[in-house]
């Protein structure tokens, strides 16, 4: 079998069924076609006897996955968000498709994987970084808040380690990747090719993985468990800031920059988020409210504010709105959190 489509290559090679994200020059960002079309082709290899294994891989060099095509994201948020409120109900059940799905699922995360590439990646059966890997949940850089089953990853995360990575939008490694429960193995990237061929031809995904991987590299996170889960045990992102600050910990005081310097509403709704998250039952559980948590983002300002500073004009000077951590309150938060008529996911 072999079906090729602009955005997506959809091939059987050996037991492998291979999907590529096919966009190199745009970090190989997803469209809604590109998410269709996953759906519909694991739909029918779970059926297809041929197919042993699935594969995910990006085209280029440059990394798996960096998102949401923005840019779409953006136009369509102004002119009142339609489409990408489908795009994200499709997404997501995409991610519960792949966190569910019958047959050993392959993700290399190589290079850039982030926000949507996480969400085609970090739930499958078996997720792989390599040395060129960049793994990052970044969406409070752009007021939105951490989806595609990505605060579920994160408040499963070891201590306060998913919380810093919610509110930061910090990136990880493959060791830190590894330590947070967003990847399994370490293979090097000279060693993918011969990793896909064998896949192709092994019925035991696991063990050709196994075969590949070599020790883990070091988490650099680790080493910062200290002042990281002791700042961020706070009960409100104002105290985690405080306590940031006053920590005497050069890391720490850069978190706590990163932090302002994100959108306040996104970061005070991601950490209302993490916590609730924790207790949830389910990734579907999760997406339900992270699909609530985008549609009330999409009719906000922040989003589209942040997306033009990072993307759009690239001048990295958002104009949030409430402008300060302080100004945005409990009433604000319960927007985003609130069951909406017409925003519900029905996955749970």
């Amino acid at each position: 079998m072999s079906a090729e489509v602009a955005e997506v290559q959809v091939s059987l090679d050996g037991g492998a069924g291979r999907i590529v994200l096919n966009r190199p020059r745009a970090l190989n960002s997803l469209t809604h076609g590109m998410i269709t079309t996953i759906h519909a082709t694991l739909a029918e290899w779970a059926a297809d006897d041929r197919v042993r294994t699935v594969v995910l891989t990006g085209a280029g060099e440059r990394g798996l996955c960096a998102g949401a095509d923005l840019r779409t994201l953006h136009d369509d948020a102004k002119a009142g968000g339609a489409g990408t409120r489908a795009f994200f109900r499709d997404e997501y059940r995409l991610n519960s498709l792949i966190a569910h799905y019958p047959k050993p699922y392959v993700a290399v995360m190589d290079g850039i994987t982030m926000g949507g590439g996480i969400g085609l990646s970090a739930h499958g059966a078996v997720r792989i970084v390599t040395e060129r890997s960049t793994v990052a949940m970044p969406e409070t850089r752009i007021g939105l808040v951490p989806d595609v089953g990505g605060s579920r990853l994160l408040a499963l995360a070891p201590g306060e380690l998913g919380t810093h990575l919610g509110l930061t939008s910090a990136s990880m490694g493959p060791g830190d990747a590894l330590l947070c429960g967003f990847a399994d193995h370490f293979v090097p990237s000279t060693r993918i090719a011969a990793l896909l061929d064998a896949l192709a031809e092994s019925p035991d995904p696991a063990a050709v993985v196994a075969a590949h991987a070599e020790p883990e590299p070091g988490a650099p996170l680790a080493e910062q468990r200290a002042w990281i889960d002791a700042c961020y045990a706070a009960d409100s992102v104002g105290e985690i800031v405080e306590r940031l600050l006053n920590s005497g910990v050069a890391e720490a005081k850069e978190a706590a920059e990163l932090i302002l310097g994100n959108s306040p509403t996104a970061v005070t709704v991601t950490f209302a988020a993490l916590r609730r998250a924790r207790t949830l039952p389910s990734l579907e559980a999760a997406l339900d409210q992270e699909y609530r948590i985008s549609c009330a983002a999409l009719g906000g300002h922040d989003l589209v504010e942040g997306i033009r500073a990072q993307v759009i004009d690239k001048d990295r000077t958002p104009h949030w709105s409430p402008a300060a951590l302080t100004e945005v309150g409990e009433a604000d938060v319960a927007r985003f959190l609130a069951p909406r008529v017409g925003d519900e996911l029905g996955l749970a």
